[in-house]
């Protein structure tokens, strides 16, 4: 099973879930997802998100000064996107058990 096709379908919902305890910028955020377990994430895919998400209302940003190279751009949970977070991992939970439900072995009847 091609694990990308799958990634494009839950990477908001994985963008929202590693944002839900700690702000944090663009590559920050990458890492978490790859230290996650989802390695085939790319780097595009993550800022292209951050940016829908940040436009969808769901995100708060601000810049934080660096001395040792560019500033930093930080993402944040607001109300909106704490909301749809709890939202859509409910409904993931619900399509993640119907999945276990239907590969799961049955007995011999």
């Amino acid at each position: 099973m091609d694990t990308t096709q799958l990634l494009k379908g839950v990477l908001d919902l994985a963008v929202l879930a590693a944002l839900r305890d700690e702000d944090g910028y663009g590559y920050d955020i990458l890492r978490r997802l790859r230290a996650a377990g989802l390695d085939e994430v790319g780097d595009a895919s993550v800022y292209g998100t951050l940016r829908r998400l940040f436009n969808g209302g769901l995100l708060n940003t601000y810049v934080v000064p660096s001395d040792e190279g560019p500033h930093r751009k930080y993402y944040g949970l607001n109300a909106a996107g704490r909301a749809e977070l709890q939202r859509s991992g409910k409904i993931w939970h619900g399509f993640a058990s119907t999945m276990d439900d239907l590969l799961r072995e049955r007995g011999a009847a």
